[in-house]
């Protein structure tokens, strides 16, 4: 496998800043189960020879497989100088709006670790003038060490989140799909109706019967 981090460390340090913070999130496009923010702040100061060479294979977490997830969890949580996270469940995203709950945990993992950081990244969005000053990076877990170590962070706290949630709701399958929309996790949900864990305020097909999901189809047809 290609070896990514120096590529992303490198993104980084031509920031000329010690302490460089990134925020990313998962679960995002999820129908079921929670958000899950991430802060890491990286010591640019001390990251250097044995401490940095764990970071070898960081990349965005969608592009690793689950156990290069797992080793890079373990490395990030050994390299950082700070990890921050929070779990945002499906009631408060129904109620917020999923827009607005991303928004509030990405400017609180940076306030989170801001003092010491000099510079805050975040992949993709603006948060407001509330958040920390900060930078957002189009794709950015592609290519900031510390967005990406945030995103590998949170997916793999989230992830770990839904296989423990399938032994309460073994029937939707979380276990295989952690939540996100897939022909069995749906199929799932028209048997069964949606469980406590899935987000209402989603318009999904799913939610509906067959009659109902055919007839909206052809709609917006």
């Amino acid at each position: 496998m290609k070896r990514t981090g120096q590529k992303l460390l490198r993104f980084d340090r031509r920031l000329g800043a010690r302490f460089v913070a990134g925020a990313d999130e998962a679960g995002r496009g999820s129908l079921a189960g929670p958000l899950v923010v991430a802060g890491v702040l990286l010591d640019y100061g001390s990251l250097r020879d044995h401490r940095v060479r764990p970071l070898g294979f960081l990349n965005d977490s969608k592009q690793c497989s689950p156990e290069r997830r797992e080793d890079l969890f373990r490395a990030v949580v050994g390299c950082a100088e700070r990890v921050a996270v929070r779990v945002i469940p499906p009631g408060e995203i129904d109620r917020n709006g999923l827009h607005r709950s991303n928004l509030a945990g990405l400017r609180a993992m940076l306030g989170a670790l801001t003092p010491p950081a000099e510079a805050c990244l975040v992949d993709g969005f603006r948060l407001g003038p509330s958040a920390p000053e900060h930078t957002a990076v189009i794709d950015g877990d592609e290519k900031s060490a510390a967005i990406a170590a945030a995103s590998v962070v949170a997916k793999v706290v989230r992830d770990r989140a839904m296989r423990r949630l399938h032994t309460l709701y073994p029937a939707y399958g979380f276990a295989s799909h952690v939540g996100y929309i897939t022909p069995a996790h749906s199929a799932k949900v028209r048997e069964h109706g949606p469980s406590h864990i899935h987000r209402r305020s989603f318009q999904a097909l799913c939610y509906l019967s067959e009659d109902e999901a055919r007839a909206r189809v052809t709609q917006a047809g």
